[in-house]
C-alpha cells in the first residue's frame, strides 16, 4: 500500500484527489469516489446559493463516511464573489474538514477564516509563483496543473513533467500533481517527480458513477490524445475542452474577435449540462485533458482506483528491479 503525507493528511486510503467538475461533482459521485479510497472533491460551484451548498455537503456525509473536499471557486465567472465568504460558512458549519480553493489568485482574505476553523487547505494553481504565494499564505497541500490538464491550464503552458517538481522544489508543503494522470503509470511517474498525490478528473468520467451521458463516456473510449484543444486564451482563462462541434464554434468566434458576452454564451455551462443529461454530443463545451486519449473502459470508481494503485505499485517494484 503507497502511503504519502497526502494520505496521512487527508486520511484518504490512496494518493488520489477525484478532483471537481462542474456540473458533475455532485453529492453520489463525489461519495462514490471517497468510499472507492480517492478524497473527492464536492463542486460548490454547482448550487446557486449557500443554502443548496448546505444541503448537497449532507447528502455526501450522508453517502459516505470517508474524507472529501469541498472546492471553493475563486473564479468570479462561476462565483458570485460577494457571497464568498457565505459558501465557505456554509463548508465550516457543515463540518466539512478539508477545503479546496482554485482560481486566478489564492484567497488571501479567507486565509484567517481556514486557519481559525483548523480545516486542511489545499490550493489549486498552474504555476510555480502562484504555488508560492499560496505555500507562503499557509497552504496545508498545494495542488499544480500541468498544460495537459482538461479545464483551466494556466497561461504559462508549461508540461506535467517539467512544472511538477519544478513546484515541488520550491516549496516545503506536499505537492498533488495533475495534468495527463490516468492510470498507474501515471501515479508512479507523478511520486518519481517528488509529488505525494496526483489529482484526476477526465479518467473519471468515464466511470459508471459518473453522472454524464453514455453517449459522451463511449466517445471518450473512441478519442486519442490529440482530441483537445485550447479555448478562451484569448481572454486569458486558457481552458483544455474536449473537440467537439461546440469547441470549434468558440475557438471561430475567437479568431473573429467576438465580443466576451458571446464567448460566455458559446461556453456555456447549462449547454454541457443538456448534453451530459441527453447525450447530444455536438451542443456543449466539456472540460478535457490529453489524457482521454487513454481511456479504454468504463469501470466502477472503485474498479478503476485499486487498478490504478495495484498497476503504480507494479510499475515501482519494476523500476527498483532496474537498478539490480
Amino acid at each position: 500500500m503507497i502511503k504519502t503525507r497526502v494520505t496521512e493528511m487527508l486520511g484518504c486510503k490512496y494518493p488520489i484527489i477525484a478532483g471537481t467538475m462542474a456540473r458533475i461533482s455532485n453529492p453520489e459521485f463525489t461519495a462514490a469516489a471517497s468510499n472507492a479510497g480517492a478524497c473527492a472533491v464536492l463542486a460548490s460551484a454547482n448550487y446557486k446559493t449557500p443554502d443548496d451548498l448546505r444541503d448537497a455537503i449532507k447528502r455526501t456525509q450522508s453517502l459516505t463516511d470517508q474524507p472529501f473536499a469541498v472546492n471553493i471557486n475563486l473564479f468570479p465567472a462561476l462565483m458570485p464573489q460577494e457571497k464568498l465568504e457565505d459558501y465557505v460558512d456554509a463548508t465550516l458549519d457543515e463540518g466539512v474538514k478539508i477545503i479546496e480553493t482554485s482560481g486566478h489568485k489564492a484567497p488571501e482574505d479567507l486565509v484567517p477564516k481556514f486557519k481559525s476553523s483548523g480545516v486542511i487547505w489545499i490550493h489549486k494553481c498552474a504555476g510555480v509563483r502562484y504555488a508560492k504565494k499560496g505555500a507562503s499564505l499557509g497552504a496545508d497541500i498545494v495542488t499544480v496543473v500541468g498544460y495537459e490538464n482538461g479545464g483551466a491550464t494556466g497561461v504559462l503552458d508549461i508540461g506535467t513533467m517539467v512544472m511538477v517538481p519544478s513546484v515541488v522544489d520550491a516549496l516545503d508543503v506536499p505537492v498533488i500533481a495533475g495534468g495527463g494522470v490516468t492510470d498507474g503509470r501515471g501515479v508512479a511517474a507523478a511520486l518519481a517527480l517528488g509529488a505525494d498525490g496526483v489529482i484526476m478528473g477526465t479518467r473519471l468520467m468515464a466511470t459508471k458513477e459518473c453522472p454524464i451521458h453514455d453517449n459522451l463516456k463511449q466517445a471518450f473510449i473512441q478519442a486519442v490524445e490529440t482530441d483537445t484543444v485550447l479555448a478562451l486564451r484569448s481572454v486569458g482563462n486558457t481552458h483544455r475542452i474536449w473537440n467537439n462541434k461546440a469547441a470549434q464554434h468558440l475557438l471561430e468566434l475567437e479568431s473573429q474577435k467576438a465580443p466576451l458576452f458571446a464567448l460566455i454564451q458559446a461556453a456555456s455551462g447549462e449547454k454541457a449540462q443538456e448534453m451530459y443529461r441527453n447525450g447530444d454530443l455536438d451542443i456543449g463545451i466539456v472540460s478535457c485533458g490529453q489524457g482521454v486519449g487513454l481511456i479504454r473502459d468504463i469501470p466502477t470508481v472503485k474498479e478503476l482506483l485499486d487498478r490504478i494503485m495495484n498497476e503504480a505499485e507494479e510499475v515501482i517494484s519494476q523500476l527498483g528491479k532496474l537498478s539490480n
